[in-house]
């Protein structure tokens, strides 16, 4: 019974994130726009990315181990980054908005590929990351290990491919 509520609010706050994180790259489109140099901020998320990635992958090693509070921690940890890291990407480009790419040859057949894939598993990692959460928070362990298994090798991609697509955009070919 409580699924029935808590899935379908699960769906509806993940729609909100994504629709949310369109509205604030799409959005912004007719409004001129610059790259801003010098600020912090996709440094931060890429910091961020690079920490949920650390914090899911010690919370997997401690979960084979069956350090349950370690593995508990981590991963509440990890989903706290990541949640800082939607908050400080939606600052950024709602100020910047969306920041074109300024490499040329090779690295836009990689980059390209490489950011689609990031944004859409990004997509489905919100309701995944939920629900797996849900799960373990209602003790619903064998539903939980099974979401977990897709769960968290996808959201390590969307968090070491955050870290790369930030040193592509940002570091190795700067935008304009």
């Amino acid at each position: 019974m409580k699924d029935r509520l808590v899935l379908p609010a699960i769906g509806a706050l993940s729609s909100l994130v994504v629709l949310g994180v369109g509205v604030v790259l799409l959005g912004q489109q007719g409004a001129v726009r610059r790259h801003d140099g010098g600020s912090v901020l996709p440094a931060l998320n890429a910091f961020l990315n690079g920490a949920s990635a650390l914090l899911l992958t010690a919370g997997y090693f401690f979960i084979r181990r069956k350090r349950v509070t370690a593995h508990k921690l981590c991963m509440l940890t990890a989903f706290g980054v990541s949640s800082l890291f939607l908050v400080s990407y939606l600052i950024y480009h709602y100020q910047v908005g969306s920041v074109p790419f300024g490499g040329t040859g090779v690295i836009r057949a990689v980059y390209f590929p490489l950011l689609i894939s990031h944004i859409t598993l990004a997509a489905l990692i919100v309701p995944l990351a939920l629900v797996t959460i849900y799960r373990a928070w209602n003790a619903e362990f064998e539903k939980h290990a099974r979401i977990a298994r897709w769960t968290l090798p996808l959201w390590l991609y969307v968090s070491v491919t955050g870290v790369v697509v930030y040193w592509m955009l940002y570091r190795l070919s700067p935008p304009q």
